[in-house]
């Protein structure tokens, strides 16, 4: 029997599943029921830690994203947040015109320091990371040689792909359409003083 603990890593996921219109019916996701495809028979769960942030220059996401997380939060899903920064560029045609864009920061940092915090503390026997983002590497890399009692998996999302992350993990899994189709909540919760939770429109 292990002790299994899940990170994931939020903005990964969404976008592997906003890359496909085919896909788009699965972001009303369980992660709880989700991290559960990836145990073992006689393994528990220890917890599930998601890592995301709001994209708070476009309110529709925002309210989209807050009823998503509120309901995680229902289904016993920490919630880590780290937030976009604005970012000031300029075009690279000929126009030349300045512009910007946001960029998401802290999740890779906030995975890596939750992932070594749960090793230090002995939270896991195995810490399972939902993600295809090699940045986590150098984490992964330090904990397996400092903690040589524990294992480290990977899922790659949906349609995503990553040999280097497979390469340094000791378990690896590819998320697949049945696991989706299982992991899903019901389309409307009870979110308490929140009232009702219900799948968005653009979610079916």
């Amino acid at each position: 029997m292990a002790r299994i603990a899940v990170y994931i890593d939020g903005f990964n996921v969404y976008h592997a599943l906003d890359s496909n219109c085919a896909w788009h019916k699965y972001k009303w996701l369980d992660y709880r029921a989700l991290a559960a495809c990836y145990l073992g028979g006689k393994d528990t769960l220890s917890h599930v830690r998601l890592f995301t942030s709001l994209a708070t220059w476009n309110p529709d996401k925002v309210q989209r994203h807050r009823i998503l997380l509120r309901a995680q939060e229902l289904r016993g899903v920490e919630i880590i947040l780290g937030k976009f920064k604005r970012k000031d560029t300029r075009c690279r045609a000929d126009c030349k015109k300045a512009f910007h864009t946001f960029e998401e920061k802290l999740t890779d940092v906030n995975m890596a320091a939750w992932l070594f915090r749960g090793a230090y503390l002995d939270e896991y026997d195995t810490a399972i990371l939902i993600t295809g983002d090699t940045d986590i590497i150098p984490a992964i890399k330090m904990i397996r040689s400092l903690f040589l009692n524990k294992k480290i998996g990977v899922v790659i999302p949906i349609g995503r792909s990553s040999n280097e992350l497979k390469q340094n993990c000791d378990l690896y899994f590819r998320m697949n359409e049945r696991q989706l189709l299982r992991s899903q909540l019901p389309d409307v919760l009870d979110g308490g003083a929140a009232g009702l939770l219900k799948r968005p429109s653009t979610w079916t």
